[in-house]
């Protein structure tokens, strides 16, 4: 059987993956996680052979979550499952280190096929995910969210989703000092004078779904 830990914050969600997943032969949903730091610590007790991670969370969210586990667990399988088909989030997360990514809208049968090859050492990427990061190395598709660093696009994440610095500061380990520093550097990047402003950004772009 191929041990699957589901990370997601929503509840429904994980619970319909779950039911969703019971039908196959060989994939058994046996642990899950609603945080990034909830992952991190199911990880440490019972290491799964696939991770289907969320990237929109509370707290460090999934980016950070799976840079955090690759690195510790460089063999772990981390396939990104999201509402998010637009870049920057694939390829932040193929550069943290998941070997797949999908959306929410794909079929089932997508989702095992993917667990499946990423348990073989294979990468997975939705067709359509695939495309939108081939369009977007064309001239004149250059998002500015494309050119923010890890760091600065997991800061922006925190900040658009209500977070206080005092807060961001202390999931990402990261002093008070340079989580404003963070902050006004996505301001001078991204032309943006405010917290409002720089959420109107992350909602044009995507970046902010419905159900967060």
């Amino acid at each position: 059987m191929i041990n699957v830990l589901l990370v997601d914050d929503h509840e429904l969600v994980r619970v319909g993956v779950r039911r969703l997943l019971s039908d196959t032969r060989d994939i058994i949903v046996y642990a899950e996680a609603d945080s990034g730091e909830a992952a991190i610590e199911a990880v440490r007790n019972c290491m799964p052979d696939v991770i289907l991670m969320d990237v929109s969370m509370p707290g460090m969210g999934g980016l950070e979550a799976t840079r955090r586990l690759v690195k510790v667990y460089p063999d772990i399988k981390v396939i990104a499952l999201t509402v998010h088909a637009n870049d920057p989030f694939p390829s932040q997360l193929l550069k943290a280190g998941a070997m797949g990514y999908l959306t929410k809208g794909c079929s089932l049968d997508e989702v095992v096929g993917a667990i499946r090859q990423a348990v073989m050492g294979k990468s997975y990427i939705s067709p359509d995910i695939a495309q939108s990061l081939a369009l977007s190395l064309l001239p004149g598709n250059d998002s500015p969210i494309g050119r923010l660093s890890r760091r600065e696009l997991q800061v922006m994440m925190m900040l658009v989703q209500g977070n206080k610095l005092a807060n961001i500061s202390e999931q990402l380990c990261l002093s008070p000092k340079t989580v404003s520093t963070y902050r006004y550097r996505l301001y001078d990047k991204l032309s943006v004078r405010t917290d409002a402003e720089l959420t109107r950004l992350a909602i044009h772009y995507g970046m902010l779904d419905d159900m967060s």
